[in-house]
């Protein structure tokens, strides 16, 4: 699994990377997080507003931080 963390290093991006990494290693899930700070890259992606989440390619998330109940619930069904 790949998970993309989108954001040029604000409070909520780093809070969506750090809170990420805590719920794989909780979950007990492997993935490779990488946080994307490029703004042409994360243009790319179509985000707008960040942070902006990306599972396996698919967008889930764009300007905000989401619950932990959600993140939890995209992380588990991408890990299947």
């Amino acid at each position: 699994m790949e998970i993309k963390v989108l954001g040029t290093g604000c409070a909520k991006c780093q809070k969506l990377y750090d809170v990420t990494k805590e719920l794989l290693e909780r979950e007990g899930i492997q993935a490779d997080v990488i946080k994307v700070e490029q703004l042409e890259e994360i243009m790319k992606h179509g985000v707008m507003m960040t942070p902006g989440l990306i599972i396996d390619g698919e967008l889930k998330s764009s300007g905000k931080v989401p619950r932990e109940k959600k993140l939890v619930a995209w992380i588990r069904e991408a890990a299947k």
